[in-house]
Formats: C-alpha cells, structure tokens, sequence
C-alpha cells in the first residue's frame, strides 16, 4: 500500500510559544546568515554580532520538569489536553504515540510537520514498511529523513490521526526531547496559554 509519495520538506525551528531569557551561556538561538541559511549556536556570543538581531531563542541547556499527574487535571471539554509548563522554558509535552508508549516532545508552532526521533519510533514499534524519504533544509545544508505514518498522537487527551511525522534526529539533544510537536497536529486545536499558572490547553476546533 503506497499511501506516501515521496518529498522534499522544508525544516523550520521557530520560537516556541512562551519563551523568555534565562542565562545566556544556556540559551540555544536560531539565527539566519545573509543567504538566509539556518543556523544554531549557544549562548548570544556565538551569533555573528550582525545577525544578532534576527536571532531568535527556540530553547534551554537545561532539564525539562516533568508533567503533574494526570488527578490534578481539572474537567475539560470532550476530546481537549491540558499540559503544565514552567513560565520562560519551552513547552514540553508527553505525547502518546498509537496508545503503546509516549515521546517528549517541544511544541513549535513554526515546525509545519512534527517531527521525531527515530530511536523512539523504533521502541515504540512504529512501522517503516511503507517510509518514503524526505530531504530536510537544515543547519549544515540537505540532510535526508523519512516519513512514516502514526495510527494515533495523543497530548493529555487531544488526540488526533493517522498522522505522517518526519522520522528525523534534531541533532539539539534534551533541548527538543525526542523531537518537535509541529502545526500537522497543532492547527486542529484552540491553543490557549497562561502564563501566569504555566498550563496550555489543546480545545478542538
């Protein structure tokens, strides 16, 4: 069954939603050169002082705090996720992958596809039968991917498929989790965010 075709996927880490400063030796920043190249570098003084300006935070050198349990959730509407997070840090959520197992994932309203780290696919069991390659546009040029379809992605109750994800490695490390949570599944949900109680709810539309 050929339900993928192959294709050529445009990598795109913008900001996550809530970001503020930290420390700046921590920060990891998206930057573009002259030729509109993406680039990442840690710590602001590593940016080239005249693409400072253009430079943008998409995430922390430091640990992630984990999700309180599922009790302290309060009632929501059919088929909506509630997920806590620590003001100034990316979000973080725990994504359940075809109801076997879960994935951490940053959510990034910039990342048109959601993408995950291969190794996790793996330990989940996700098939590659049917994978169809993918080129990336990302740090250091091309750099080749797959993309395999998910019977089910679920975040604290939001839930939606079949999806097709990028089965790809960031390279960013425990910045991004095993990956990014990206618009394919986003753009089907009310995204509400409070700052002030750390807490983003997913409303279906």
């Amino acid at each position: 069954m050929n339900w993928l075709r192959p294709c050529t996927l445009l990598l795109v880490l913008a900001p996550a939603l809530a970001l503020a400063p930290l420390t700046a030796s921590a920060q990891i920043y998206r930057w573009l050169n002259d030729e509109d190249d993406v680039h990442f570098s840690q710590g602001v003084d590593s940016v080239p002082p005249r693409f400072r300006p253009r430079a943008v935070i998409i995430g922390y050198d430091r640990p992630v705090p984990p999700e309180p349990s599922a009790a302290s959730t309060p009632d929501l509407p059919p088929g909506a996720g509630q997920v806590k997070f620590t003001p100034g840090q990316p979000i973080m959520v725990t994504a359940r992958i075809n109801d076997t197992g879960s994935v951490r994932l940053m959510l990034d309203t910039g990342a048109a596809h959601t993408l995950i780290n291969p190794a996790a696919l793996s330990t989940l069991g996700v098939s590659y039968a049917n994978a169809r390659r993918a080129s990336l546009k990302g740090v250091t040029g091309d750099a080749d991917a797959q993309v395999v379809r998910i019977e089910s992605l679920d975040v604290s109750g939001a839930k939606r498929g079949p999806l097709i994800v990028i089965s790809h490695d960031t390279g960013l490390g425990s910045e991004t989790g095993d990956g990014l949570l990206g618009r394919d599944f986003l753009d089907n949900f009310t995204i509400t965010i409070d700052n002030a109680a750390g807490v983003l709810t997913l409303t279906p539309k």
